[in-house]
């Protein structure tokens, strides 16, 4: 059997934290403290430590097809020593998220969510094409996301069901297929974009809304399913070394049932049916190669529907939700350029 390894700056508490964060990342200290039965002050100072360190961090973020955003995942190839700086210039785009060097680091993958067809249209006709030393791209838009975005990853396994279902949102009732956003409704998206847990004296000031109805309009944003918290993290804090992207090929007949049950898998970070030959494509973390490997013969192998399966190992993350990667710690993205 493998033995974990799980980052020193890490203890049993801070990987609770983590978890119910992933849970609900807008939660109060005071009512974390109560689920984790802690200390509130033991609360906010592990989770200054782990943000400061560039250990976690808690993003808003919107969620794209309830809002009308144009979703693609991208497959980027360039030539062998241009991929880091492409894969870098990437992430800097706000636009541009989960920026990741794969294939024997001459591809890059990453997701795009574009406000109008006509900015995804430039990027991928124009600016893209452009890029020196990029030799092909192939996009395939998001038609169905099976799990990810406010889904809490299954592999921080540390909390007690009852802690859980203490944590858990109540779902909200009926919601529209779409939602447009308000001037003050996108200004308070930006404001939560690099820090989730903004407080409403400063959502306030940066919409320009009193501090009772910018926590209105979030609570409503969070019921309509037009918002939701991510929390940033690097697996290989928390032992899990081997990251990968699964390409598979499903009949259409079988696609909901085969993305149905990656869903269900612990080692499933991300699943979404998409265009292109193949029809499904899933983001997998997992202890390292061998249990990457079991994953695939014992799990994969398993499901009925699949039938030629692409794995992709990921060789460095260069962005995730919102945040670069640097030497294992999140960090702010540079400023636009205006």
């Amino acid at each position: 059997m493998t033995e974990t390894v799980i980052s020193p700056e890490l203890d049993a508490l801070d990987r609770c934290l983590v978890q119910a964060l992933t849970i609900d990342g807008r939660a109060a200290f005071s009512r974390l403290a109560e689920v984790l039965e802690v200390s509130d002050q033991t609360v906010v100072r592990r989770y200054r430590r782990l943000r400061t360190a560039g250990l976690i961090r808690v993003v808003g973020l919107p969620t794209g097809s309830r809002v009308g955003l144009f979703e693609s995942w991208l497959r980027v190839q360039c030539a062998p020593d241009a991929a880091l700086p492409v894969a870098e210039a990437l992430a800097r785009r706000p636009d541009i998220a989960w920026v990741t060097l794969n294939s024997g680091g001459t591809e890059i993958h990453c997701m795009t969510r574009s406000r109008t067809r006509k900015d995804r249209d430039t990027l991928l006709l124009d600016k893209l094409p452009r890029t020196r030393r990029v030799t092909g791209i192939s996009a395939h838009t998001i038609l169905r996301k099976f799990f990810g975005g406010r889904d809490a990853w299954a592999g921080l396994d540390v909390l007690r069901p009852d802690q859980i279902a203490a944590l858990e949102r109540p779902p909200a009732g009926p919601v529209p297929e779409r939602y447009a956003m308000d001037e003050s409704e996108l200004a308070l998206l930006a404001a939560l974009g690099p820090d989730g847990r903004t407080g409403y004296p400063e959502l306030a000031r940066a919409t320009g809304l009193s501090e009772s109805t910018a926590r209105r309009r979030l609570e409503r944003l969070r019921d309509l399913d037009a918002v939701f918290f991510d929390v940033e993290f690097v697996p290989a804090l928390f032992g899990y070394e081997a990251e990968a992207t699964l390409v598979l090929t499903v009949p259409p007949a079988r696609l909901a049932q085969v993305g149905a049950a990656l869903a269900s898998h612990r080692e499933v970070a991300f699943a979404a049916a998409v265009t292109g030959a193949a029809s499904l494509m899933a983001v997998v973390v997992c202890r390292d190669t061998e249990a990457l490997y079991t994953y695939l013969t014992e799990r994969i192998g398993a499901v009925d529907g699949v039938g030629q399966v692409e794995l992709i190992p990921t060789l460095r993350s260069v962005k995730r939700a919102g945040m670069l990667v640097e030497d294992g710690r999140l960090v702010d993205p540079p400023p636009v350029p205006r």
